[in-house]
């Protein structure tokens, strides 16, 4: 789910007086890599990791888009019609510590766009593009900077019902939503002064929407894995306020390009070890059992400490870290994202 995954607006302008049913469609592209303005939540996720000889680094790359729904009659042209936010993320796993960083700005006037067409999303200095030959991402940060190609290895991965996903018991919960799993991850990153040359592996996620959490939900957790062996799994649940799950989905792709999507009721994550922020003093599980028709696999945070403090932007605390997977067997097979949210306080869309 975007995060993965996030569009989480605190002003209560933003929050949605409606919603209706997504009709199924036929996702076209490139025309759907670029924004949906017609619909009210939009975001572009890249998450993966990457290495220059013995040094290992985790990234997240978010752009989100929200239409506000009070300006749209409005003529100025200084009017705040579509607001675009950015996360940038580093996990430094030797250095065990995790960096990130933040924007906002209204669409327009040469400070933000995301444009229709094809993925071209800029707030001020930061960018992702998609390009013929992939998607290239340049975040530079006063504390680190990513510069980074994904080239596809894989098709695109339609999630849900050919790329309509469920998010709920009611219907107009639900999104658009498409992956490209186990991209070629090259470029540099920089920190403390050196520039690596850093290659690995990545996720990306794009999703759009009207209304996606049921009232009685709190928040979700998600993983997007990049399994060794070529697989894909994707697994999420929406969680109410006790902890019960509202409802699961995801999908597993073998390297052979089978593929499964998961109904209700056949994902179950069951936590294990937890880790309390120092900072929100939320106690966020950092070690799941997920359970899924693929495997019974284990989630492990590579580091604990990946909470991301975005109120400055969408308002939220929330954990988003580099995490390893493991089989039934107790083998690492694969590595990923591990996303929560709703553990600091209910998350807003």
């Amino acid at each position: 789910m975007r995060r993965r995954s996030l569009m989480l607006t605190a002003p209560a302008l933003l929050a949605p007086s409606w919603s209706f049913a997504l009709p199924a469609r036929k996702l076209e592209f490139p025309r759907d890599h670029g924004a949906h303005p017609d619909l009210r939540t939009e975001w572009w996720y890249v998450t993966g990791h990457a290495r220059d000889g013995q040094r290992e680094f985790g990234f997240q790359v978010t752009f989100f888009r929200t239409r506000v729904d009070v300006a749209q009659t409005m003529t100025s042209r200084f009017a705040a019609k579509q607001l675009v936010f950015a996360h940038a993320a580093l996990t430094d796993v030797q250095g065990r510590k995790l960096l990130h960083d933040q924007r906002i700005a209204r669409e327009g006037f040469d400070v933000a766009v995301a444009a229709q067409g094809d993925a071209r999303i800029r707030l001020r200095d930061w960018s992702l593009d998609r390009r013929a030959d992939g998607w290239h991402a340049r975040l530079p940060s006063s504390d680190f900077a990513l510069d980074l190609q994904f080239n596809p290895s894989q098709p695109v991965l339609l999630q849900g019902r050919e790329g309509l996903s469920r998010k709920g018991p009611q219907p107009e919960q639900a999104s658009y939503y498409y992956s490209f799993p186990q991209l070629e991850v090259r470029g540099a990153i920089a920190l403390r002064g050196q520039r690596l040359q850093a290659t690995g592996k990545a996720w990306l996620d794009h999703e759009w929407s009207e209304a996606l959490m049921h009232p009685d939900a709190v928040g979700w957790d998600w993983i997007g894995m990049n399994l060794d062996d070529g697989s894909a799994l994707t697994a999420f649940r929406l969680r109410r306020q006790d902890g019960t799950t509202l409802w699961d989905g995801g999908s597993f792709r073998s390297s052979k390009g089978g593929l499964y999507t998961f109904s209700p009721g056949e994902v179950v994550f069951s936590p294990q070890r937890r880790w309390t922020s120092p900072l929100s003093r939320a106690a966020y599980p950092v070690e799941w059992i997920v359970r899924t028709p693929a495997d019974f696999y284990t989630v492990k945070a590579v580091i604990d400490d990946q909470e991301l403090d975005s109120r400055a932007s969408t308002g939220a605390i929330y954990w988003e870290g580099l995490s390893d997977l493991f089989d039934s067997n107790g083998k690492k097979v694969g590595r990923g994202y591990l996303e929560m949210t709703g553990y600091s306080q209910r998350l807003r869309i």
